[in-house]
């Protein structure tokens, strides 16, 4: 069995790759990375091939004044990138490509060799994440940001293409069902986390903060902002982490001014350190296909609190190292959140078994066993 892997980006894709290369299977990962962005991944150079142009052009577009707001390149940079993997690709056994930027190299590949092709869905089914803005839109009044139609049919052409879609939860795997996708075509393997690079640090101060990694309105930030804001609590910080935030987000953020501090992007590497400072890790999502964000909290030693509509859910044991609260219930999050704050011895031990959970659970090591099972059994 010989995989071959194409990603717009890095994402979890260079844990599959080096599960992979550990086993003897990887043939090659494509990405629109350059080397000296994707080189910690501790992958065979020749393993690895760099097609940083598509990064370029996305990036310097977005500096443009006025064009790189209003015009959105996004359809271009997707066919871009599948036209380049597409000229480049070999005879594989397995081809995995990332939804959106993998139908032209689908075609390719099944020219070369009788391959399997999987698509990787980071998120759920593409038609429900639009329904949920469409919902949101109604609620806040104000236009969010969201794929191309062009994008969108392309995603939905893919799905039909691919021999099997490979999602990361329970949740990703229902939004298919509903939307009448086949069920034998639907592969379900959680994801993992570096409990290396995600470990525990000493908290500087005694502020009880609430670290919040998500930007996009779909991410529920608005309803964290509005239960901080009416728990009114002595010394309680919010701490915002993402880029490239929506309007819904920056609305929000003009609603509850003071309630928070937003530090913007934030490197990889870097999110630790702003973990190991937090009490709590929100995530409020309205759909998240996983939310790796959870994850990572857990592994820097963080009780957690996620909706019911976050696929990591999975990963909470209930009142052992934290919570899930039905999507847009602000009361009960309201309640969680005091209740830590009130007891922080409790919320300390929780963090404790949450960075347990992890450590034994769910590793990339625990994840490339159930990957690489499921692709055997192809």
């Amino acid at each position: 069995m010989k995989v071959t892997i194409s990603v717009g980006g890095k994402f979890h894709a260079f844990h599959l790759a080096g599960q992979l290369e550990k086993r003897g299977y990887l043939d090659m990962i494509f990405t629109s990375y350059p080397w000296f962005a994707v080189k910690d991944s501790s992958l065979p150079r020749n393993k690895v091939k760099c097609i940083p142009s598509k990064e370029i052009l996305d990036r310097g577009w977005r500096k443009i004044p006025y064009l790189g707001r209003k015009i959105d390149i996004t359809p271009f940079l997707f066919d871009y990138f599948d036209d380049q993997v597409a000229k480049r690709l070999k005879p594989c056994g397995i081809f995995v490509g990332a939804s959106g930027y993998s139908l032209r190299s689908i075609k390719r590949v099944r020219s070369l060799s009788p391959a399997k092709v999987i698509i990787e869905c980071v998120s759920g089914h593409i038609h429900a994440d639009l329904d949920i803005l469409n919902q949101e839109e109604e609620r806040l009044g104000v236009r969010l940001t969201r794929f191309s139609s062009y994008v969108v049919e392309k995603t939905l052409e893919e799905y039909n293409q691919a021999d099997y879609i490979v999602v990361p939860s329970a949740f990703s795997r229902q939004t298919f069902l509903d939307k009448g996708f086949p069920e034998e075509k639907i592969i379900c393997v959680p994801w993992g986390v570096d409990t290396e690079l995600f470990r525990p640090s000493f908290k500087k101060d005694s502020a009880f903060r609430i670290i919040v990694v998500g930007m996009r309105t779909i991410k529920g930030i608005q309803y964290i902002l509005q239960a901080v804001n009416e728990l009114r609590l002595k010394d309680l910080e919010v701490c915002l982490i993402g880029g490239s935030a929506d309007e819904g987000a920056r609305a929000i953020m003009k609603k509850h001014p003071g309630n928070f501090r937003y530090l913007g992007a934030v490197p990889q590497r870097e999110l630790r350190k702003h973990y190991s400072q937090g009490s709590l890790s929100v995530l409020f999502s309205l759909s998240d296909g996983f939310g790796m964000a959870l994850l990572e909290a857990m592994a820097c030693g963080l009780p957690v609190i996620c909706s019911d509509r976050v696929g990591a859910k999975r990963a909470i044991r209930e009142n052992i190292d934290g919570y899930v609260v039905p999507a847009r219930d602000v009361k009960t999050l309201k309640e969680k959140i005091n209740y830590l704050y009130e007891n922080q011895e409790v919320c300390r031990q929780m963090g404790k078994r949450a960075r347990e959970n992890m450590v034994n659970n769910f590793t990339w090591g625990h994840y490339g066993e159930k990957v690489i099972a499921a692709y055997l059994k192809l």
